[in-house]
């Protein structure tokens, strides 16, 4: 169903090979780099860069949304990334959020009720979304650490046992209730079942 879609949007670097392509799919039209993720699993790309440029390689050519100017210190290592793309000639080609554009969607969602310290990428990128299509799917969105049936715990992402994302940032229950709130009036699906593969 993923790769059907005409615009596919990915976050924070998602593994798409070692049999996870039969869940989420493997077509990327964007994908978004956390700083953090470049700073952890990548050393902040002061060292050694080709597995950075190598983990790029399932995307192909989609774009690399980077938040070089969300913050401050998100520059150098956002900068280091676009030169290490171009130093080994990476196919991917890498942007940018628009600072003000950051600012006004944050306006936005607090006038809407969300207090949080910072967006998450997932608000950001359907936010994203909602403006420039006309049928937006989410998978993924679920902040909570049980499964919503069957309550066995849930790791934060499917590809690694990383329980909850910073709480001191981010307000994900907050925000998963207004995204509810947009599937309930139509604005947008959430799809929350099981992982669906096609197999019989």
């Amino acid at each position: 169903m993923i790769d059907s879609a005409q615009f596919v949007i990915r976050c924070n670097l998602p593994p798409l090979k070692n049999s996870y392509e039969k869940h989420v799919g493997i077509k990327t039209d964007l994908v978004t780099a956390n700083p953090s993720i470049l700073l952890e699993k990548y050393g902040a790309l002061n060292g050694r860069r080709r597995p950075f440029v190598e983990s790029l390689r399932s995307y192909g050519n989609s774009l690399l949304l980077l938040p070089a100017f969300s913050f401050s210190l998100n520059t150098p290592v956002c900068l280091r990334a676009v030169y290490t793309i171009e130093d080994f000639e990476s196919p991917i080609r890498p942007v940018f959020f628009n600072p003000d554009y950051l600012q006004n969607l944050d306006l936005f969602w607090r006038s809407q009720g969300l207090r949080a310290v910072r967006l998450t990428t997932g608000i950001m990128m359907t936010s994203l979304a909602l403006e420039l299509c006309d049928n937006v799917h989410l998978y993924g969105f679920w902040p909570f650490s049980n499964h919503p049936h069957k309550l066995y715990a849930l790791t934060n992402h499917y590809y690694d046992d990383k329980r909850a994302a910073k709480t001191e940032f981010h307000a994900m229950p907050a925000e998963f209730d207004l995204l509810l709130r947009l599937h309930s009036q139509g604005v947008l699906k959430l799809h929350l079942g099981d992982c669906q593969t096609g197999e019989k």
